[in-house]
């Protein structure tokens, strides 16, 4: 019998709350380290010791709200689900052009019984939500649900990365690694001194903690670069890692339009707010692709 690796997923969803309150503990433990313990009292040594200070806690604060901003809106924006009663129109392998309801695909009208075979149609078909499902759509076991264009499901965000919130997954990503390389710079001097003859002022706890957070946040900042430069690397071939995995084989992908149009299906048109974890008014409007349901795609993928 195979190894079932979904077994696991109850376990995951247990997680809940856990992470969010390890992420923002990771956070707190950080904050003390910077500013209550080293920059903080810095600021009073007059000179260059002040300026720098200053810079630096300007730094750190800007770089907080938005990776706590991006954070949230991760955990809190649903990723988008397939809406009730959704029907198939178009044919998502042969283009935009060819509609679904030809004899070849043998799809239902609305109200007809749902074939027993859907291995055979092109029509992708969810066999644990018994629906339909949209292009790029896959069904996560955690959430227990279709999960519209789905990346993955991430155990830190405490939620599906889909359609809807992949943008602040990637921001979040962006601004954790800006600040953590900003923390282990600026802890760096103070984590030298651990190594050197000389007395270090401080208590045995805001030792401790400085030690600890220059270690945190260098680790952080190499593992999350490693994870952010995958991503952009997925962005730029407008694909999943749930897609590269599946079609890893296959040098061509139809919904690769180019490396600005796929950018823009992610984080939008308006430059203004490639960098905020949120989207125009006019964005939202005009392009359904941010919605999920629809995604442009090349009209003969060999013929590219």
């Amino acid at each position: 019998m195979a190894w079932n690796v979904f077994k696991y997923c109850t376990a995951l969803r247990g997680l809940g709350s856990f992470m969010v309150i390890l992420v923002l503990g990771i956070v707190g433990a950080t904050y003390y380290a910077v500013v209550i313990v080293n920059y903080g009292p810095a600021i009073q040594n007059g000179g260059f010791e002040t300026a720098k200070a200053l810079f630096v806690l300007f730094c750190f604060h800007f770089l907080l709200v938005m990776l706590l901003w991006s954070y949230f809106a991760v955990v809190l924006t649903d990723p988008g689900g397939v809406p009730p009663n959704w029907m198939p129109e178009i044919d998502e392998e042969c283009g935009e052009t060819i509609p679904l309801t030809c004899p070849e695909f043998n799809v239902p009208a609305l109200g007809q019984a749902l074939p027993n075979d859907h291995s055979k149609s092109r029509v992708r078909f969810c066999k644990k939500c018994n629906d339909w499902k949209p292009p790029r759509c896959h069904h996560c076991s955690v959430c227990g649900r279709c999960i519209l264009k789905m990346d993955h499901h991430c155990v830190w965000v405490v939620n599906c990365v889909g359609a809807r919130n992949y943008k602040f997954f990637l921001l979040f990503l962006f601004y954790t690694f800006l600040e953590t390389s900003l923390v282990a710079i600026a802890l760096l001097p103070q984590f030298v001194v651990f190594f050197s003859d000389d007395e270090i002022p401080g208590s045995p706890g805001s030792l401790a903690t400085t030690f600890l957070g220059f270690v945190l946040n260098l680790a952080f900042a190499l593992s999350v670069l490693g994870f952010l430069i995958m991503h952009i690397s997925l962005v730029a071939r407008n694909i999943t890692t749930i897609e590269a995995y599946e079609k890893k084989t296959s040098p061509k992908w139809m919904y690769d339009l180019g490396r600005r149009k796929n950018f823009e299906q992610v984080f939008g048109t308006q430059k203004l707010y490639w960098l905020i974890p949120s989207y125009s008014e006019e964005d939202l409007k005009m392009m359904p692709v941010l919605y999920g349901l629809e995604y442009p795609s090349k009209p003969d993928p060999d013929a590219q």
